[in-house]
């Protein structure tokens, strides 16, 4: 397990090295001026051209890469950032675990209200009930995000007075963007569940379970939801890093102080240490769920921990 754990480790290198370059390379080409937006519309080409010295902008963009590498691996230095002048880890580090709440309370919802359903949906194939939650599902699917945000704001805010708005800091606060982006993963989580359990049911051991009187919901529980977590657990993991890198828009409507808000100033104002230092943090930590993931296969599946050992 230890090894398979470092291994795991040592190949997320690779990827995020990849990732940092994708996202260096993106921003190297696209318009606008970081030096302009810096020092705003007043500013004098002398002055222009000076700070775009002082930036490292005019140098070839292979070197502006292998300074920001050198910096990252040898200092673990995600740079500052050319608005505030502030280091970038320390920036992300306030503005990452709303980011992580969020996504983590989406994710919550979306389990709870994903697997009872799918479980339910598969004991009862073609039934009513069947029928009309994978209707809703495929429309919690094609729902957007920021639709359904605004409807529950107009709803649960406005009108009703339940919930506050916007803001963050409180459980209340919570509520309503949890819901937004957990509905969609949950929607995910119950076809996957129904998918997963329906295959399981079909098999023989079910069967001889049931024909030696064990209670229907032992049958149901320990017996074919616990042979088919592994791909539900799979989905939830998925659906985590999908969350936590698509909260922007939630994050947005919601006026949460996240990293995805962050993210988007830094790309509006062209501050590209932000961006790059944002992307870097989500992609690690959706590379360590991943991890996460995997390990947590050899708890739920024996056959799983026997190739560990």
């Amino acid at each position: 397990m230890h090894k398979y754990i470092a291994k795991r480790l040592l190949y997320m290198i690779p990827v995020l090295i990849g990732v940092t370059f994708i996202i260096f390379t993106i921003l190297h080409f696209t318009p606008g001026d970081p030096a302009q937006i810096v020092l705003g519309e007043r500013a004098t080409q002398e002055q222009i051209d000076a700070q775009r010295e002082m930036m490292g902008l005019n140098d070839p963009m292979i070197v502006q890469y292998a300074r920001y590498m050198g910096n990252l691996i040898f200092n673990l230095d995600l740079g500052r950032s050319w608005r505030t002048n502030r280091p970038v880890f320390e920036e992300i580090l306030n503005r990452f675990p709303p980011t992580v709440q969020l996504a983590a309370a989406g994710t919550m919802v979306s389990v709870l209200m994903g697997i009872p359903i799918g479980i339910i949906a598969a004991i009862r194939q073609y039934s009513f009930f069947d029928n009309v939650t994978m209707v809703l599902a495929l429309l919690g699917l094609a729902m957007p995000i920021f639709w359904m945000a605004m409807l529950m704001q107009l709803l649960f805010a406005l009108r009703l007075g339940w919930l506050p708005a916007t803001g963050w800091g409180t459980w209340q606060h919570m509520i309503m963007p949890a819901f937004a982006i957990g509905v969609g993963s949950a929607a995910t989580i119950a076809r996957m569940t129904r998918s997963s359990m329906l295959e399981i049911i079909r098999q023989d051991y079910i069967r001889t379970a049931r024909s030696k009187g064990q209670k229907e919901s032992v049958v149901v529980i320990q017996h074919a939801l616990k042979n088919a977590l592994i791909p539900i657990i799979t989905v939830v993991g998925l659906q985590f890093g999908w969350l936590l890198g698509g909260a922007v828009l939630t994050e947005s409507v919601f006026g949460i102080p996240g990293l995805g808000t962050f993210m988007v100033e830094g790309i509006r104002t062209r501050d590209l240490p932000i961006v790059q230092g944002g992307v870097l943090i989500v992609a690690a930590t959706f590379s360590l769920v991943n991890l996460a993931v995997d390990i947590l296969y050899g708890f739920v599946d024996p056959r799983v921990r026997s190739q560990y050992r």
